[in-house]
């Protein structure tokens, strides 16, 4: 009969109890199994008589396992006997397995006995021990049980003394070479099959010999007994590292050091249940895949195959029917299931549209073929009928997966250009709420994804749009980011055209009139004009929900970028010819006009020279006012200097080489108007000689009386006469000569043309005769 243990309590409760107080990892929280919760059932699978229990599908289902398909692990301990493999497995996984009576060394644990660790998919196997005297010289049952244990187990835990490392039977050496000659019968032909981890767990370290040291011993010993199996043909250069997989931990004296032994079984648990743990065992590559409901037969099997001495993978005539029956039937629903699909590939893959209840139509295709095959192939081994299933389950969503990720992306896009589209057309409104505006478009398009990706996951797969979706939001963030920083740049844009248009006219007007305080009138109305573009930007702000930081970050900005509006015009109004222009304006005014703004008449008497002198001078004055922004005492203006931004060098407008030039070439342009002055003085003194009078008179006496008695010449005379002396006053010789001189231009012009068009009639007449014909 079964050795079963009463099935009290099924928990999947989490381990609660902390270990110690003292007793920290740096990386997961230490637990240990309250001993007051009752443990788990547990049932002798494989009794002393090496009988094979009928109740392991009932505990299956009893430990919530029968339905977790591939979603569960194995693990088995076997070691020497009394080497404390019940305790740490109960322990590590919350079992329930008897320990050994500490006040006598007898045999606890008989035959194989399972249970399923307290909140893990794991099923724990616990192997009666090695070398025990209740058995003596009978080794077939040690050896038959590591066989089993390894065939079936993803993890094997070989518990031993530190004592017994370098030992050949005190380590088992001679039980694994046994266990790995008999076992690599199941990999001929099949190198490439699932390996299996031993994790060799080396009890009672004190420390004295570093573990490193320890497990090159282990090593060394497996791969030499390794050395010496007797491989199958075509395996005779295979390693044993093909096969296995080896780990190496130590764990402190139980009894003497129980917080420290406690705390190191902690932390080992990690290894089993946290898959972030880099020495966590439950790896793809170490599973049997074999479905959690078939493992009862794959085990049965697999311990009958042992007892008759067969190849394990050697299956039964029903398995290889199953097998080529489930096959034929599983491809003949495939390719429907290929045909049904393939209409939905062109629109999806290729032209990135998106199917409205794509899942909908996918699920009812999907279920269509699962129920062509269920109905043939369930007939079958259950087993193998099971595991084609699933195969079965695996390619269609396969192929599903690719219209899923297909019409998920297709959603992302869609969703990203609706996002644009509502804030291009939002945000082209007058008086817009960016803030509103923005999240209610992330509501929308967010609404929108969600809603199709949700109706798109199928059951039965592992399919997640949480990646796509973290996606999707970054973009949604990068967009709005966009959206907010070209918002942004316009609004810095229209506030720029604002400053230049409030700072042009007040400059202008202060740069053409120079005086003292010219400076400090240009900075009022630098600061009204930022106050006034502040308003503007904490306003807006409010509206893109700018923080504190960024709204002063805005604010310095404006500051800086009016500043540079300032500084701009002026050094417009300020180049080198619109300076020497107004420091003509100045010159001129001092020295051409008077104090009623009159303009001068020199007169012999009075001093040109002091006259010149204080104009210029003057005029000269105003370069040093011009070169520099000068402030009023007083004033606290100032404005943060930065990288790019040099406040105190800014208020240097003419640097001194610059004065010096615009000072020599003012002189040179200021000369002329000086040599006038003299000019006109001494026109205006010059006499002509009295004999030189006489002598035109007696000369030209005879036409004087001509003119003075015919009334034609006497009218003529008097015209030119006033027409002279009205170009004279006028100072009219200038213009009156540019137009004598176009005249004769004009004239000319048409003589010319008068010319080439009679020596062009002359040609053409000359041509008409050569070409009459002359008659005979």
């Amino acid at each position: 009969m079964d050795s079963v243990v009463p099935d009290n309590s099924v928990s999947t409760a989490q381990p609660s109890n902390p270990v110690s107080k003292n007793s920290t990892t740096s990386n997961a929280i230490i637990e240990s199994w309250d001993e007051d919760i009752e443990p788990i059932s547990r049932l002798q699978i494989v009794d002393e008589d090496q009988k094979f229990t009928e109740n392991l599908p009932e505990y299956m289902g009893k430990w919530g396992l029968a339905e977790a398909g591939f979603n569960y692990n194995v693990v088995a301990v076997f070691g020497s006997q009394s080497t404390g493999k019940s305790t740490l497995l109960n322990k590590l996984f919350g079992t329930g397995f008897d320990v050994m009576d500490e006040t006598q060394r007898s045999q606890t644990t008989k035959g194989i006995w399972i249970s399923r660790g307290r909140g893990m998919h794991v099923v724990v196997m616990d192997v009666e021990g090695t070398d025990g005297r209740e058995r003596g010289e009978d080794q077939d049952f040690e050896r038959k049980s590591a066989l089993f244990s390894m065939a079936t187990s993803e993890v094997i835990i070989l518990n031993l003394w530190e004592h017994q490392v370098g030992l050949y039977h005190g380590a088992n050496m001679g039980l694994l070479k046994t266990v790995f000659e008999v076992n690599l019968q199941l990999f001929q032909n099949q190198k490439g099959k699932e390996k299996t981890l031993i994790l060799i767990v080396i009890r009672d370290h004190v420390g004295a010999t570093p573990l490193e040291n320890l497990s090159k011993t282990l090593q060394a010993d497996l791969e030499k007994i390794w050395a010496g199996v007797s491989k199958p043909e075509g395996l005779e250069d295979c390693k044993i590292h093909d096969y296995f997989d080896f780990m190496y931990t130590g764990l402190p004296h139980k009894v003497l050091l129980p917080e420290k032994f406690d705390e190191e079984v902690a932390k080992l648990r990690t290894r089993f249940n946290d898959p972030k743990d880099p020495n966590y065992v439950f790896r793809p590559q170490y599973h049997k895949r074999i479905p959690a409901d078939g493992y009862h037969i794959y085990a049965s099997g697999i311990w009958d195959t042992i007892l008759t001495n067969k190849d394990l993978d050697l299956p039964t005539q029903q398995e290889l029917l199953a097998q080529y029956r489930c096959d034929e039937i599983s491809n003949a629903a495939y390719e429907v299931f290929l045909q049904q699909i393939a209409p939905f590939r062109s629109p999806i893959v290729e032209k990135g549209q998106t199917i409205p209840e794509l899942g909908e139509q996918l699920l009812s295709i999907r279920s269509e073929a699962l129920q062509t095959f269920d109905k043939n192939a369930s007939r079958y081994h259950q087993g193998v009928y099971q595991k084609k299933r699933a195969d079965m389950l695996t390619k269609l969503n396969t192929q599903l997966n690719v219209l899923y990720v297909g019409q998920l992306k297709n959603l992302h896009k869609k969703a990203i250009t609706m996002f644009e589209e509502r804030l291009k057309t939002e945000l082209k409104k007058p008086s817009y709420n960016f803030a509103e505006v923005v999240e209610a478009g992330l509501k929308e398009s967010n609404e929108y994804f969600l809603k199709g990706a949700k109706e798109i996951i199928l059951p039965d797969t592992d399919w997640s749009y949480s990646h796509e979706h973290s996606l999707l939001e970054e973009e949604f963030g990068e967009v709005s980011s966009r959206a907010r920083s070209e918002e942004f740049r316009k609004m810095s844009k229209a506030l720029s055209k604002q400053v230049e248009t409030e700072l042009s006219e007040p400059v202008s007007l202060a740069l053409n009139n120079p005086k003292p305080g010219m400076w400090q009138n240009i900075i009022d109305a630098y600061k009204k004009t930022v106050d006034s573009g502040e308003k503007v930007l904490t306003q807006k702000a409010k509206s893109f929900n700018s923080s504190k930081e960024e709204l002063d970050d805005s604010r310095a900005n404006l500051k800086q970028q009016a500043w540079v509006v300032l500084r701009k015009k002026v050094d417009e109004e300020l180049a080198d010819s619109m300076i020497l222009l107004k420091l003509r304006n100045s010159f001129e005014e001092k020295f051409r006009y008077d104090e009623h703004g009159l303009p001068r008449v020199w007169k012999p008497s009075d001093d040109i020279d002091l006259h010149f002198k204080r104009a210029r001078d003057a005029a000269l004055d105003l370069i040093p006012l011009f070169a520099k922004i000068e402030l009023e005492d007083g004033s606290t203006f100032k404005l943060e200097s930065t990288e790019d931004f040099d406040y105190q060098q800014s208020l240097i407008v003419l640097s001194e080489a610059k004065q010096i030039d615009i000072s020599n070439r003012f002189k040179r342009e200021s000369d002329p108007f000086y040599l006038e002055a003299k000019r006109s003085v001494v026109a205006t003194t010059a006499k002509i000689p009295m004999w030189l009078i006489v002598v035109m008179i007696a000369l030209g006496w005879n036409e004087f009386m001509t003119i003075i008695k015919s009334p034609i010449y006497l009218v003529l005379f008097v015209m030119c006469v006033a027409g002279g002396y009205v170009v004279y006053a006028l100072n009219l010789w200038g213009p009156l000569e540019r137009i004598i001189s176009a005249v004769v231009g004009e004239a000319t012009r048409m003589a010319k043309e008068r010319v080439a068009e009679g020596v062009e009639k002359v040609r053409e007449q000359t041509d008409d005769k050569k070409l009459t014909p002359v008659k005979a």
